[in-house]
């Protein structure tokens, strides 16, 4: 897949994809009606606790596709990958929903935390609060929010309307003026991403530059191009408490052989499913 057209970089193109989408769903299916639904969803799973724990904490992350490498597995099915990687020693699931560029949906979502009992987070683009409803009546337990999308009242916002339906969202950086911007914010859990999206280079030394810049009373989150249980324990030893890998499980056939691998297999746990 190309990353650029008409001068815009993969960023402002799915931002903008996601923007349409938005307004239609929201004529279909209004503020009113997803808040009906959340009332009937279980409560969340406490996400900031799972990846406060002792131990090498990675959040699995679930995608079909990306805009940089096209599809990445072709038998996808959440409901069966979900297990999987809960058994192998995951603390928390990432989940795409975004349909466009990463081939995903709020179905994957549901599939994937009915099958397992650890707290899954929606990956996706989010920039409307409309969305953060969604989710939870969908049933995540966390979202993610990206920093350089999104303006600093409506970080602010999407963060307080997070906590009031009790997700801690994960607010991802990728510079320093990010980093400041987010512990503004009150964020609790802050991403590194090692991936730069405005043309999806990885630099893992990304996260080593920014550690610093996330307070010690935050869960510090690693994200992207973590390829060993080195990786991990390096960055660990830089103060990272949790770490976000997809693509390296997803091109797998067995995703929970690696996910042991990274970890650790003395890690490895089978209560999560």
């Amino acid at each position: 897949m190309e990353n650029r057209s008409n001068g815009k970089n993969i960023l402002d193109r799915i931002v903008e994809a996601r923007r349409e989408s938005i307004a239609h769903r929201k004529r279909v299916l209004p503020d009113v009606a997803l808040k009906l639904a959340c009332q009937k969803i279980d409560p969340p799973r406490d996400f900031f606790a799972a990846l406060s724990r002792e131990r090498l904490n990675v959040i699995a992350e679930l995608k079909k596709a990306s805009p940089s490498r096209g599809v990445i597995r072709a038998d996808y099915a959440p409901a069966k990958l979900a297990p999987l990687l809960a058994s192998a020693g995951a603390a928390a699931l990432s989940v795409l929903t975004e349909e466009d560029f990463f081939f995903g949906s709020l179905g994957d979502l549901k599939s994937a935390r009915q099958a397992t009992h650890i707290p899954v987070l929606r990956k996706d683009f989010i920039i409307d609060p409309w969305q953060v409803w969604e989710a939870r009546a969908a049933g995540a337990d966390s979202f993610l929010l990206i920093t350089a999308i999104l303006a600093d009242d409506l970080l602010r916002g999407l963060l307080e309307l997070g906590r009031s339906l009790k997700m801690e969202p994960l607010v991802e950086i990728h510079s320093r003026e990010e980093a400041d911007r987010a512990v503004a914010s009150g964020a609790r859990i802050i991403g590194v991403n090692n991936r730069d999206l405005r043309n999806f280079a990885v630099r893992l030394e990304t996260s080593l530059d920014l550690v610093e810049s996330i307070p010690d009373n935050c869960v510090a989150v690693s994200e992207s191009g973590l390829r060993t249980h080195e990786d991990l324990v390096r960055l660990r030893d830089a103060g990272f408490d949790a770490f976000l890998i997809g693509e390296q499980l997803m091109k797998e056939t067995d995703p929970s052989l690696p996910l042991r691998e990274l970890i650790g297999s003395a890690q490895a746990t089978r209560t999560g499913v």
